[in-house]
Formats: C-alpha cells, sequence, structure tokens
C-alpha cells in the first residue's frame, strides 16, 4: 500500500513539473500557456465550487419559497365517492373514482380522484384542492422539500462544475496538442535539410 501511494505521488509530482512555468529553454510558449490554462481550471475549481454551491442553493430556495408561498391556499377537503373502488385489479398508479366535492363559495364540484381499494359509494376521501377548489396533483410543497431541494441544487451545481472544467481542460490540451506537433512539424521541415546536409558531408 505504501509502495502504491509513493508511486502515485510521484507520478502527480512530475505532472506537476510538466505544467509548472519555469525557465526552461526548452519549453515552449505553448507549454506555457497550457500551463496557465491548466493552473486557471484549478483554481476556478477550488475557487468556483463553494460559489457555485451557494448561488444554486440560494436559487433553489428562493424558487422553493415562492412555490410555498403560492401554494398556501391548498387545503384538504372531504370527497364523497360516486363509485365503488374494486378491491383489486387497478392499474400501477392506484384505483381512481369519481367524487363529488364542495367548492369555494358553496358550489360543488366533480372530478377522478385516488381513493383506497375497496372503497365504497358515499364514503369519503381526503384530498387536495387549491384555493378556487380545483384537485392538485400534490399536497403543498413543505419546508423540508424545501431545504431539501436547495441541498440537492447546491450539490449539483459542484458536480456540474467538476465535470465540465475538467472538460474544457481536455479540450484546451487536444487544441494546444495540435498546434504543439504542427509546430514541431514546421521546426523540423526547417532542421532536417541541414541535417542532412551534415550528414552526408561528415560521411
Amino acid at each position: 500500500m505504501r509502495r502504491r501511494l509513493a508511486v502515485g505521488a510521484a507520478g502527480a509530482v512530475r505532472a506537476a513539473r510538466g505544467v509548472w512555468p519555469d525557465r526552461n529553454p526548452l519549453r515552449r510558449t505553448l507549454d506555457r500557456v497550457e500551463a496557465a490554462i491548466l493552473a486557471g481550471l484549478a483554481v476556478a475549481l477550488l475557487a468556483g465550487a463553494p460559489v457555485a454551491a451557494v448561488t444554486a442553493a440560494h436559487l433553489a430556495a428562493a424558487i422553493g419559497a415562492r412555490t410555498a408561498q403560492a401554494q398556501r391556499s391548498w387545503h384538504q377537503v372531504p370527497v364523497v365517492l360516486l363509485a365503488d373502488i374494486p378491491g383489486s385489479g387497478y392499474g400501477r398508479s392506484g384505483p381512481v373514482a369519481r367524487a363529488r366535492w364542495a367548492a369555494a363559495g358553496g358550489g360543488a364540484r366533480t372530478g377522478t380522484v385516488s381513493a383506497p381499494p375497496g372503497a365504497r359509494a358515499g364514503s369519503t376521501v381526503p384530498v387536495w384542492v387549491d384555493g378556487s377548489g380545483q384537485l392538485t396533483k400534490a399536497p403543498p410543497l413543505r419546508l423540508s422539500q424545501v431545504n431539501e431541494q436547495a441541498v440537492l441544487a447546491a450539490a449539483a451545481a459542484v458536480v456540474a462544475l467538476g465535470y465540465l472544467l475538467p472538460c474544457a481542460g481536455l479540450l484546451a490540451r487536444g487544441l494546444l496538442a495540435r498546434r504543439r506537433l504542427a509546430a514541431w512539424d514546421a521546426d523540423w521541415r526547417a532542421t532536417e535539410p541541414r541535417w542532412t546536409r551534415r550528414r552526408w558531408s561528415s560521411g
């Protein structure tokens, strides 16, 4: 285990030396540009991750708070089932039946609601409705759910940043590698004739 750790540490040191901007005369401008880009991306990841997490959490919490505020008028009402519910044989979403409930202003509404298996016509089940008496698809958003959404948004922001920045680094290295190879090819085309003449003259 210690040997593996030592080998990994040595590899990391070599990689760092490979991109560290020094005064090596063999290091080209493209090498220094690559080192600067990789260092900038590393700093952006370390400094940007907390900022991205806090920003994403704040936005998610603000959106959740507005949603919860808009759902404050939601409330539960009892609905009267208009048909029997079979004890089995319903779909994956569960048994549903037509029902009637009192709406705001004293009127009555009808619709399809979920009900427990085996419920009889005339029995009541609680459902969530909005301020106008319309059925809602889910209960109103709770504070704990807003907090969970904020935490998930913060984690997603860090993961996205940790994915995008390395991808940007790989893309930059690929483009610089192509330019580096082109520069080496141009240098060789300029050097090869002189090297060939020296070889023949020395022979």
